[in-house]
């Protein structure tokens, strides 16, 4: 699914600008993220929560870790965070929920995180 594709490249975006646009793109303007360490609305608090974690795992990159499953406006999809080519150092388990080709919503899950 191209928009879950574009959500990631986002969080792996590190030209603020660049990733800026990516979020006006992919998210519509009230959407919201909320994950076990996290809760934002708004684009600009998703921009800020992204910047966050890139200082937070700098050179690290988000990847699928497997196939985006989508039905109605929802789409789960598991995904990776770590160095290119290694194992991740994070898993996680995402949910989007769209509208009119853009994310409103989107429930993330931790499954594996560093200790």
């Amino acid at each position: 699914m191209e928009l879950i594709e574009k959500y990631l490249t986002a969080w792996n975006t590190t030209d603020p600008a660049a990733r800026r646009a990516l979020i006006d793109e992919v998210w519509t303007a009230d959407g919201t993220y909320t994950d076990p360490l996290a809760a934002v609305a708004g684009r600009d608090q998703i921009d800020a929560l992204i910047a966050g974690v890139q200082q937070q795992f700098p050179g690290l990159e988000f990847r699928l870790a497997g196939p985006v499953d989508a039905h109605h406006d929802l789409a789960r999809f598991t995904w990776h965070l770590g160095p290119r080519g290694a194992e991740p150092i994070v898993v996680g388990f995402d949910v989007a929920v769209v509208a009119d080709g853009r994310i409103t919503t989107v429930h993330g899950f931790l499954d594996r995180v560093p200790a």
